[in-house]
């Protein structure tokens, strides 16, 4: 539960935050939809996607810890089972977690944006998508969190890999030398996904680009997803065949 109110509270505000000090940082002089919409949305995915994998972490990794997963597999035997109701809570719970969250950003920031001509209303191209696309990557977080953390059976081992995939690694690969290599590495990574998700894209981009380093909304899904269910897929297979 405290993580999900985290999520509001560092999504809501740290949007709140950017807007109020838009004038003393410096207002735009040319309205951009993909400015402003950065700022409703970057602060939700850049801390809900870690609070998001911890959950998804906890939802298992937690009863490991205590031991009370044994229980758990006497009442219901079928470790699949299991593992797709405890996959489908936490991706729901956290997914109308963000959603709520990035609405109630838009919402409280709007006022401010419009006092400078620049707020994006939810007609605005690209708008919706991106709110859209943000509960959607945090859904998939949380996902991503369930698999690892059936994978590692460690709370403080999950949520190590969680911060490491989400937000330490981008950071980490884009230190690299350029070259093919490291450009799609940058290109795969779950935390430049998000990135992608939550800002609105250049109208009539390619879908991916490796050389430049584009990422659309809809690659950046792709990409999260196969995060998500390879993280859930592996989970399930070292679920299957080792002992509890």
């Amino acid at each position: 539960m405290l993580g999900l109110v985290g999520i509001v509270v560092f999504g809501v505000g740290g949007s709140l935050f950017l807007g109020v000090t838009l004038e003393s940082s410096g207002v735009p002089s040319v309205f951009s939809a993909e400015r402003t919409m950065a700022d409703v949305t970057v602060p939700a995915v850049v801390i809900g996607q870690i609070i998001a994998g911890v959950i998804g972490v906890m939802v298992i990794g937690s009863e490991y810890s205590s031991g009370s997963v044994q229980p758990t597999f006497v009442a219901v035997p079928d470790r699949l089972r299991v593992l797709s109701a405890k996959a489908i809570v936490a991706g729901m719970t956290c997914a109308v977690t963000a959603a709520i969250t990035v609405l109630m950003a838009w919402a409280v920031t709007t006022p401010i944006y419009a006092q400078f001509g620049l707020d994006a209303q939810l007609t605005t191209p690209g708008v919706v998508p991106v709110l859209a696309g943000s509960a959607l990557y945090i859904r998939l977080c949380a996902l991503f969190g369930v698999g690892v953390g059936t994978l590692v059976r460690s709370t403080t081992a999950g949520s190590i890999i969680v911060f490491l995939a989400t937000l330490l690694l981008p950071v980490a690969v884009s230190l690299l030398p350029f070259g093919i290599v490291s450009r799609v590495l940058r290109i795969i990574q779950l935390g430049n996904a998000g990135d992608a998700m939550s800002r609105i894209g250049e109208p009539g981009g390619p879908f991916l680009d490796v050389w430049t380093g584009h990422i659309s909304l809809g690659a950046g899904s792709l990409i999260a997803v196969i995060w998500a269910v390879v993280a859930l897929i592996t989970g399930a297979v070292v679920l299957r065949v080792r002992d509890v």
